[in-house]
């Protein structure tokens, strides 16, 4: 019997930007590693708006095309479904936690999810909104999300 698919949501605040970032960085590194469906959604509601083009820049220097990419607005359903919710920042994750307190025990920081105990506990778990800013600041913050992505497949495949 073929397993279940484990349903990944990323989320940040206009799902334009850094899950973008995090969506496309795991599907990738995901292929071929299991049944896993990658999703995203943004806190703020907005719905059908492109990635911002330093986005899809930074993620095509990746070799990873998320120019399709329509920005969708967290639901409830979403946070039902999902078997994991990764957030960019804590006010994300007080977001989901306020429509669906049963989400407590799935819904982790990026930054922090997946991160050894012999690791230094970070000052500020948040990952920046690139949103705005120069080029190098949305390099700057792939970098932080790829970490957060290397660390997270890692834990999915001790699973």
């Amino acid at each position: 019997m073929p397993s279940k698919v484990k349903t990944i949501l990323l989320i940040c605040t206009g799902n334009s930007c850094r899950s973008v970032i995090a969506q496309g960085l795991l599907k990738k590194m995901l292929q071929g590693k299991g049944a896993y469906e990658v999703v995203s959604a943004g806190t703020a509601g907005l719905v059908g708006m492109r990635p911002t083009d330093e986005v899809i820049q930074v993620m095509s220097e990746q070799d990873i095309d998320v120019s399709g990419h329509r920005s969708s607005a967290l639901s409830e359903k979403d946070i039902r479904e999902a078997d994991l919710i990764l957030v960019m920042e804590r006010i994300h994750k007080q977001i989901v936690l306020s429509h669906a307190p049963l989400a407590q025990g799935k819904t982790y920081l990026l930054s922090e999810f997946g991160r050894q105990k012999s690791e230094e506990k970070l000052v500020n778990p948040d990952i920046p909104d690139p949103i705005g800013k120069p080029l190098d600041f949305y390099r700057k913050v792939f970098d932080v999300i790829k970490e957060g992505i290397l660390r997270t497949v890692k834990k999915l495949e001790e699973q």
